[in-house]
């Protein structure tokens, strides 16, 4: 039998706390109290030596129920489609126009942040919007 485990989503980025921080707004996340020993993020990221500077950062589902979303800085850019997305269940047991309107509304509200809509797919039941993470990474508002 084998044992249930929790697993951690890590995203590849340029800039970890920002791409963290878009994704605290989109899920209701938070971001977890900083290392033992320091009272800001800030104060660790000094600690830092400046090549490792902003090299991480995380946000955790403040109910605990969803995973930790953990975000790396690499040295390269994003060039091709994901092959691993998340879709964001905004419509959950809706149908019809009443689960493309709850889609829309959960779109209009990430567009300021900085998100980008794609794409609509509606077939007159079930829908789900294409969208772009602040760093063109794709996910969909399910």
């Amino acid at each position: 039998m084998s044992t249930i485990r929790q697993v951690q989503v890590t995203f590849d980025c340029a800039q970890p706390e920002r791409l963290a921080r878009f994704w605290c707004e989109v899920l209701g996340y938070v971001v977890p109290s900083p290392p033992e020993g320091f009272a800001t993020w800030d104060a660790y990221k000094e600690s830092q030596p400046p090549e490792k500077r902003d090299a991480w950062f995380a946000c955790v589902d403040p109910s605990g129920a969803g995973p930790r979303l953990y975000f790396q800085r690499v040295p390269e850019g994003k060039v091709v489609k994901n092959r691993v997305h998340l879709d964001v269940r905004v419509g959950t047991g809706l149908v019809g126009e009443e689960r493309l309107a709850a889609l829309e509304a959960e779109c209009a509200r990430l567009l300021p942040l900085g998100a980008v809509r794609e794409r609509l797919l509606y077939d007159g039941h079930d829908a789900c919007i294409v969208m772009r993470d602040i760093e063109g990474n794709e996910f969909c508002l399910d």
